[in-house]
């Protein structure tokens, strides 16, 4: 690993650690969307998931919402974990070279839901089966490119949560996806010694955006920060989806 790209990861995950601390999610988003533009999303994911397994590991703790969420969100997490799990070699299979341009794709579509601020309501008693599908979804997306927020976020925003237990359930939600995904990157050894040094340096440089980003929180309007980071996240992700197109059939 040669100093631009550790100086890259860096920079990556400062500005992913910032924007967790200032919206509450984003860490593996932007992180991933970035080193996507130099790497594979299966190189990019082995550095992203300790950090995204850390980062999410305290917010699932911080709350009285755990027992609730548990409840009402085994079958998004069941069927995320199936997902995943039964789609393993996505990161590293024949396929795996269209793995930046889907990720690209997710990344514009993430944004232009959040800007349209487009929503819907799942009634109760159709949370479980609902959820479930969603999950399966998510898994099988989360396999290919590392990302977990489509469509698992609208869907816990759908299903009515108050703000604090949202926040909470994404820290449980997330945690149990990355755990799960971090066992296909072992057995498809993408998980290596190899990647611990840049590992370690995201694990610092998150901490110390999501610092940064938490300190600012209060200063700054957090509806317009929102809105510019969708809008860069659309221009980012249009440009992975385009460069890896144009690298496919060049």
């Amino acid at each position: 690993m040669v100093d631009h790209l550790l100086i890259l990861i860096a920079f990556a995950f400062l500005l992913a650690g910032f924007v967790k601390g200032t919206l509450g999610l984003g860490l593996p988003t932007v992180a991933m969307g970035l080193l996507a533009t130099t790497m594979s999303p299966g190189r990019a994911i082995a550095i992203v998931i300790v950090p995204a397994i850390v980062t999410n590991i305290w917010q699932t703790f911080v709350g009285p919402y755990l027992r609730d969420i548990l409840r009402r969100l085994w079958p998004l997490m069941l069927g995320t974990v199936a997902g995943i799990w039964l789609n393993a070699g996505l990161l590293t299979g024949p396929y795996a070279a269209y793995g930046t341009v889907v990720l690209g794709l997710l990344l514009v579509i993430y944004a232009i839901v959040g800007l349209s601020r487009f929503s819907f309501k799942v009634a109760r008693r159709h949370e479980k089966w609902v959820g479930g599908i969603v999950g399966l979804i998510t898994g099988v997306i989360s396999a290919a490119t590392g990302v977990q927020v489509i469509p698992s976020m609208p869907f816990m925003q759908a299903i009515g949560m108050e703000r604090d237990e949202l926040v909470q359930a994404l820290g449980v939600f997330f945690t149990t996806a990355t755990v799960a995904l971090a066992f296909n990157l072992t057995a498809s050894g993408l998980l290596t010694a190899a990647t611990a040094l840049p590992g370690a340096v995201a694990m610092a440089a998150s901490f110390a955006g999501m610092l940064i980003g938490q300190a600012v929180r209060t200063r700054m309007q957090p509806d317009v920060f929102r809105r510019w980071f969708l809008i860069s996240m659309i221009l980012l992700g249009l440009y992975l989806a385009a460069s890896a197109l144009l690298k496919l059939h060049g």
